[in-house]
């Protein structure tokens, strides 16, 4: 959003009447370009230098950031890399009014202070949404500044804009606007303003390759077009492209929503990307470039880590069988249930004990009292461990943070393949508030919406306690969970904290 205010004077070209479709003020902006061009020479070595050393922070960011013990340290360096970005680009363009450039960057930054300082950590998810859905529609008001307004961007030739700097302009667009419309229907989704479950449209493949065929073909066609014929083109691209983020997040939910946070995180890299080129930026193409490829490795790595290919995400998702409600009768079935008393005694007498957090421990902000619960059983001499599966929670790594802003020890958090095999070993699996990371049916019925993603071993464990709200509620991807109807698991149906608070009461 900052190099758009800093670059991208599209008010003054509106008053002028300088868009592309004006042959006299297109000409003349051509000569401006020119002159411009003439006058400022190659690029300075030091604004070079300055957005390599940018680059170079934003790296060591992603480096800190893969790891909860450095994360503090790769936020600053990210921030010092932002920094000199932002005060890089303001000192070495011709800004038209930088005080209100410094007025808005100020509005910003109080807006996500105090958006930082409020919001729960239950709500990072839709947040992340929100976010990525901001850098979007940058991405989409930097193109079309650059389309009204050439002249400042330098993208004019003696013939108008170049086919090449029309394909980073379309492109640029047509991923912002995917990742924009993308990014609110997972933010309407994760913030429980717009049902969880997949809505499914008729012939949904079809109307979406179709789309995106269209936006190839527009995308082409822009490129090739003379300046008197390319606004009817980029408004068609424009429109179709949010309807495409539309269709393609809509019919997703259930146990994919944290792959399709980190696809979203991905495209809005390879958004700016593709506007850094448009610009002339090199500190956004390395930025965007950082992101982009670090999304889509992480969305890689998530597939891999739910046994599924990307496409089956983007076709459609767990959750995406209209028939998949899962459990048949399950008020007939037969399960125990027990009291905070029962399993702290159980807890007391155990000497392993593993801890699977989710969803249901976010939302009820369980993770001080688990982490206080943790410390008491370890002055007991329990051995304490937490098991993270990698789509736990509604966005990569949320149970992580959860973890470390309680306080637990990071060398105690393991995630799945580290872990799966000493739940035979251990004495309780303790599963507080997860549901689909540790459904046998993945394991076992082909049938089952979630088979085929590797779940946690709970069922070898010799003690299962399941803290949940009631018997009523299914996981995230809709279906019934056989671990509740074991023979050696015991229910504990409270709220999660409240239920953990009562444990640690009793233990005392």
């Amino acid at each position: 959003m900052i190099f758009l205010l800093a670059s991208a004077p599209v008010a003054e070209c509106i008053r002028d009447d300088c868009s592309p479709t004006n042959p006299m003020t297109y000409d003349q902006m051509a000569m401006q370009t020119a002159e411009v061009a003439t006058s400022h020479g190659p690029v300075n070595p030091w604004v070079a230098l300055a957005y390599l050393v940018s680059g170079v922070f934003f790296i060591l960011a992603l480096r800190g950031l893969s790891s909860p013990a450095t994360s503090r340290t790769g936020n600053r360096f990210g921030m010092i890399g932002m920094a000199v970005a932002v005060v890089t680009t303001l000192v070495t363009h011709d800004i038209a009014n930088l005080i209100e450039i410094l007025i808005a960057i100020a509005v910003g930054g109080v807006i996500g202070l105090v958006i930082a300082r409020r919001i729960a950590m239950t709500a990072m998810p839709e947040l992340v949404a929100a976010f990525h859905s901001l850098v979007g529609l940058a991405a989409v008001l930097v193109g079309w500044a650059a389309y009204l307004n050439p002249g400042a961007f330098g993208l004019l030739t003696e013939t108008g804009i170049g086919a090449v700097s029309k394909i980073e302009m379309g492109l640029g667009i047509a991923i912002g606007a995917i990742t924009f419309s993308g990014s609110v229907i997972a933010f309407l989704k994760l913030s429980g303003r717009m049902s969880g479950s997949p809505i499914l449209l008729p012939a949904r493949h079809v109307i979406n390759l179709g789309t995106l065929a269209a936006i190839i073909v527009l995308t082409a066609l822009f490129a090739m077009a003379g300046p008197s014929e390319t606004m009817p083109l980029i408004i068609a691209m424009t429109v179709l492209a949010f309807v495409i983020g539309f269709l393609l997040i809509i019919p997703i939910g259930g146990a994919d929503m944290p792959v399709v946070v980190s696809m979203l995180n991905s495209y809005s890299g390879w958004a700016a990307a593709a506007m850094g080129f448009t610009l002339g930026n090199t500190a956004m193409i390395i930025t965007g470039a950082l992101v982009g490829s670090s999304g889509a490795i992480l969305s890689y790595i998530m597939c891999r880590a739910m046994n599924r290919s990307f496409i089956s995400v983007i076709a459609g998702g767990f959750g995406a069988d209209a028939s998949a409600g899962g459990g048949e009768a399950r008020e007939q079935r037969p399960y125990k249930t027990g009291s905070a008393a029962d399993a702290a005694f159980m807890l007391e007498q155990a000497e392993k004990v593993i801890i699977i957090p989710g969803y249901g421990m976010a939302v009820a902000q369980a993770q001080h009292a688990l982490r206080e619960m943790t410390d008491v059983l370890e002055e007991k001499g329990v051995d304490v461990k937490f098991a993270i599966h990698p789509v736990a929670g509604r966005m990569p790594g949320h149970m992580n943070v959860l973890l470390a802003e309680a306080s637990v020890d990071y060398d105690k958090v393991f995630e799945l393949e580290d872990i799966n095999s000493e739940f035979a070993q251990a004495d309780v699996a303790f599963i507080i508030g997860a549901n689909d990371v540790v459904n046998p049916a993945a394991k076992t019925d082909k049938s089952s919406p979630i088979y085929g993603m590797p779940v946690f071993d709970v069922d070898k464990a010799k003690q299962v306690f399941f803290i949940k709200r009631s018997m009523g509620g299914v996981g995230y991807a809709g279906v019934d969970n056989d671990v509740f109807y074991m023979d050696q698991t015991m229910m504990l149906l409270s709220d999660a904290k409240k239920m953990v608070e009562e444990i640690v009461k009793a233990m005392d």
